[in-house]
């Protein structure tokens, strides 16, 4: 719990489906509005239910931060090796897809806007600059309940885990190995500053990141073309007539072996004719990318990047009507169903409340790119009287044990409630006209037929009751009935005009 400290206010559940064909593990996650508890913890080291830690708090700030590195068939030891070679302060775990989670612990607590910098650019080092990154917000909105996401804890059933941290040679540790490299680990976010990427901070230091990350691995081999192809526009930005013989040494000192003369001599030729600009959707470029800082570099993207809207962190709060909390550029952005649905009210909501205007996409790309987030969208529970069945549930409540009750049964004539042997009986009228009162008409007849059926462990909750007329003679009355609200009395001030009938 010390090594996880985040949200006091919630945290989160991950139920575990199967395994699908990408390898990839099937689950439903939720946030649950209870701080993470001891008995939780424990809970989830025994393998009975699994848990997550929200990193960011109510005032923005993180204690623990990770890159998400959601690929099944990872190089775990690969990973490992290119993490000691820039002695980052990272501790890789296993996660349950069989991807990673490198935790980064701090000794002090930063803002979350900073230390989301710090780890983009850890993760754009490593070439995984496409893995989510926890804290996905810079900053949450709390005032309205927004709580953040949250990140699964390693160790679930710890003594026979499948997630697990991982130590230097990249064998498993348990779990006191992994406490215990967690306190070695720890770091200020000054020493994330001063981390070395090798050369990837003086050469390129004013061009895109992707090409500093490049070389800081060491010389490029695999994508000599597409690596001099994104060098092409930087050069010719850079150094104008004599941007060629630039390119030609580039290819001298990155690339092993050089690219052979007569292919540089053709790329040379295409970027001639046309201004080509960086290719940032390609691999390997994406994977080292880096667009906040490529945008404020001198010979960047800048100006010419287009105005895409980065999408993550979909949080749906399950009230009535449902509020959604997403994350645009790293931004908070509270809006409706209505919004995913109309990129037009999309746009207008980023207007007005992160001062950024998206450019639209193709229609098809925006419902491929909404499902997508719908399908791994964390639920956040709501108090139920935010829900429209806690508001009908509430009221009924309150008509069943407030001052209009019944004193006998044959007030049930009159619209009130009767209770005996255990059931509270009424006429369905009596029921709706006291919901109409309360300006209660989110449920049909017959949704409301349905739920007092519920609360009746689904069985059949209505009948004919015998009753006596006032004229002293007998006929039979149909009855809707729910189990008493035990020792439950509403002291409600009833006025005249409330009663039913």
């Amino acid at each position: 719990m010390n090594a996880f400290r985040g949200s006091e206010e919630a945290h989160g559940q991950t139920t575990v489906g199967a395994v699908g064909r990408n390898g990839k593990t099937e689950a439903n996650s939720r946030v649950v509005r209870e701080p993470l508890t001891e008995e939780l913890v424990k809970n989830h080291l025994e393998g009975k239910h699994g848990v997550g830690a929200i990193p960011i708090t109510k005032e923005n700030e993180c204690y623990f931060g990770a890159i998400d590195i959601d690929q099944y068939d990872l190089d775990h030891k690969g990973l490992i090796a290119k993490i000691l070679k820039f002695k980052l302060p990272l501790v890789v775990c296993r996660s349950k897809s069989g991807g990673a989670h490198l935790f980064c612990f701090l000794k002090q607590p930063t803002q979350a806007k900073i230390f989301r910098e710090y780890l983009t650019e850890i993760a754009g080092a490593l070439g995984y600059a496409k893995a989510e990154i926890f804290p996905k917000q810079d900053s949450i909105l709390s005032e309205r309940g927004d709580v953040g996401n949250f990140i699964n804890l390693p160790y679930f059933k710890s003594q026979q885990t499948m997630r697990y941290a991982f130590d230097d040679k990249g064998k498993a540790m348990n779990l006191e190995q992994f406490l215990d490299v967690v306190e070695k680990k720890r770091t200020l976010v000054a020493n994330l500053e001063n981390i070395n990427y090798g050369e990837s901070r003086e050469v390129f230091a004013d061009g895109p990141p992707c090409l500093q990350n490049y070389v800081s691995v060491g010389k490029v081999d695999n994508n000599r073309n597409i690596f001099l192809s994104q060098c092409a526009p930087y050069c010719k930005a850079k150094y104008s007539d004599n941007w060629k013989n630039s390119l030609e040494e580039i290819n001298q000192r990155h690339c092993a072996p050089p690219l052979p003369a007569s292919e540089l001599v053709s790329l040379q030729n295409q970027y001639q004719k046309k201004d080509y600009f960086y290719q940032c959707n390609i691999e390997p470029n994406s994977s080292f990318c880096n667009k906040e800082v490529c945008k404020s570099r001198k010979f960047g993207i800048g100006n010419k990047s287009d105005h895409a809207a980065e999408l993550s962190g979909l949080t749906i709060m399950l009230s009535d009507p449902k509020l959604v909390f997403l994350d645009v550029n790293g931004g908070r952005l509270e809006i409706t169903m209505d919004h995913l649905q109309n990129q037009h009210l999309f746009q207008k909501a980023c207007m007005e409340q992160l001062m950024f205007m998206p450019s639209k996409i193709k229609e098809t790309d925006w419902v491929t790119k909404v499902n997508e987030m719908l399908k791994h969208a964390v639920q956040l529970e709501v108090p139920r009287e935010l829900t429209v069945d806690g508001q009908f549930y509430d009221l009924l409540e309150t008509f069943c044990t407030s001052r209009i009750r019944a004193q006998s049964s044959e007030e049930l004539f009159m619209g009130k409630p009767w209770t005996e042997d255990g059931k509270t009986m009424f006429m369905i009228n009596g029921l709706m006209e006291f919901l109409r009162q309360r300006n209660f008409a989110s449920f049909t007849r017959a949704q409301i037929q349905e739920r007092l059926k519920k609360l009746n462990d689904n069985q059949e909750c209505n009948g004919h009751k015998n009753l006596r007329k006032p004229d002293g003679g007998r006929t039979t009355l149909r009855v809707w009935w729910v189990p008493a609200f035990e020792g439950v009395e509403e002291q409600v001030e009833v006025a005249e005009s409330d009663i039913p009938f």
